[in-house]
């Protein structure tokens, strides 16, 4: 089969062949339509971010598309049918094994190339919202990186859990998509420090969520954004990583909880927990519309560099996905 690999000279992007993918007992083989672009890959194909053990080297963490084989024990599923799943990687290729209990039946109505935009957007955003972050009705969520596709993703799942969501992002344009979405207040964080406007929209008590992609850069702000008994979560370090003089008093002071999460490095158990748990939360408002997948562009897998290039210069505003063909 065709896959897109890794030049490791250059770190360049090129089709090229690769063995087929055999699946084994409770495991479905899917032919790819559509997969999506993350922010991991960027890393991985920077030699920064190796794939867990026993995944595919090939990069690639989501997909839709159609069963096209049924291993040995699997009940449910048939071929023909159209599914999209979490992938530990893999998902740059014409087809991909997954673990039939990881997949997800695309719901009436969506695209491959939107089905392939929602698990990992929308699986880490249910996960640090719902499952870490314990969002309550009622409750303020800080949400960094708003217009990213997770940002947008955990927008929409804080509205539908009636949470008060402010949404930090780069640009009017990147706001006002964030706004229609469903957040309650965006701040540009190149213009105004956010810490302040959080303060005020919270009467000074701050928000008892947040969602942090960010690290180093924000940690200050985040410190005096969040409220008493607050969960802090790292998902990701745009910001950096590194740290001096860090006063530690706040976190006793404001009893924070500071959580680290990152998805792909969980095991099989609980992806497939979590997968179940989305779809469950999830199939109905996908399909009233009350969530859905935003997609800022669509590539041929061939134009797979330039896909790249675009989420390395943060334009995009949600999903960049690919077309595989």
């Amino acid at each position: 089969m065709k896959a897109v690999l890794v030049d490791e000279r250059n770190q360049d992007l090129y089709i090229g062949d690769v063995h087929d993918p055999i699946p084994t007992e409770g495991e479905l083989l899917v032919k790819v339509k559509a997969s999506a672009v993350n922010r991991a890959d960027l890393l991985q194909r920077k030699g920064l971010y190796p794939p867990p053990a026993g995944a595919s080297n090939i990069l690639g963490l989501e997909m839709a598309g159609v069963i096209e084989g049924v291993g040995s024990g699997v009940t449910g599923w048939t071929e023909g049918d159209h599914v999209y799943a979490l992938l530990p990687g893999g998902g740059y290729a014409e087809k991909v094994v997954i673990p039939a209990e990881m997949a997800m039946k695309i719901p009436d109505g969506m695209s491959f190339e939107e089905a392939a935009a929602v698990p990992e957007a929308f699986l880490t955003a249910f996960l640090n919202t719902v499952e870490l972050g314990h969002l309550q009705s009622g409750e303020h969520v800080l949400i960094h990186a708003g217009a990213s596709g997770v940002g947008t993703a955990a927008i929409q799942i804080a509205k539908e859990l009636g949470a008060t969501s402010i949404v930090t992002a780069g640009s009017a344009e990147k706001l006002d998509r964030c706004l229609a979405l469903g957040a309650n207040y965006t701040v540009n964080y190149k213009e105004e420090d956010f810490s302040k406007k959080v303060q005020a929209i919270t009467d000074g008590s701050g928000v008892q969520l947040i969602l942090d992609f960010i690290g180093a850069s924000y940690w200050d702000a985040n410190i005096k954004s969040i409220g008493i008994d607050g969960r802090w979560i790292l998902i990701g370090v745009l910001g950096g990583q590194q740290l001096a003089n860090v006063n530690l008093g706040a976190f006793l002071q404001k009893r924070i909880k500071f959580i680290g999460s990152t998805l792909r490095s969980t095991s099989k158990s609980f992806k497939i927990e979590l997968t179940r748990k989305f779809e469950a939360f999830s199939n109905e408002k996908f399909a009233n519309g009350k969530l859905a997948p935003i997609i800022d562009r669509v590539y041929e897998w061939q134009d797979v560099a330039e896909a790249h290039q675009y989420m390395e210069e943060n334009r995009n505003i949600g999903k960049i996905v690919l077309k595989v063909e």
